[in-house]
């Protein structure tokens, strides 16, 4: 996510830099390309039907939302989560409600918060079961019909989900 200067959120920079470092410290390429890889696609036809049902034709575009979360989760039971917009939160425009969708779950759809201008700055902090390693969709969508997202990839170590 850019700053209005147009350079890298220190959060955005904080996370490619941790990146890059464990990236070395394994000396390998996955975790670097995983932090550098472009938006995730479309997994299969249930996730692109959440998609449609939620969100219709609108484009999902990638910012404003930040999902920070584990690279490595070592239990699938307790992966730990924290969800930041930095998107205005008015009468007039405000973030309405935030999706938590993890592909390859039992029941992808994890969690759907739906807020008001009453909240704040948007600031959300819970704990999700992960059945796998996959991706993480969090996706915002505003009062005015944008629909904001970011995603996190996370590595399970012990299933989550039974």
């Amino acid at each position: 996510m850019d700053n209005h200067f147009g350079q890298p959120s220190r959060r955005d920079f904080l996370r490619r830099g941790t990146a890059l470092g464990t990236a070395l410290a394994l000396g390998g390429r996955t975790v670097l390309a995983q932090a550098l890889e472009p938006d995730p696609e479309v997994p299969n036809e249930q996730i692109a039907r959440l998609l449609k049902d939620l969100f219709g034709d609108r484009p999902i575009r990638r910012g404003h939302v930040a999902l920070d979360m584990p690279l490595v989760a070592e239990d699938g039971r307790i992966v730990p989560v924290i969800i930041e917009a930095d998107l205005p939160m008015t009468s007039a425009k405000h973030v309405k409600a935030v999706h938590l969708i993890v592909d390859h779950n039992p029941d992808p759809h994890l969690a759907a918060f739906e807020v008001t201008p009453a909240l704040g700055k948007l600031s959300i902090q819970t704990r999700i079961k992960m059945k796998r390693t996959t991706w993480v969709r969090c996706i915002a969508e505003t009062s005015d019909g944008e629909v904001w997202a970011d995603y996190a990839r996370v590595s399970v170590t012990l299933n989550g989900c039974g």
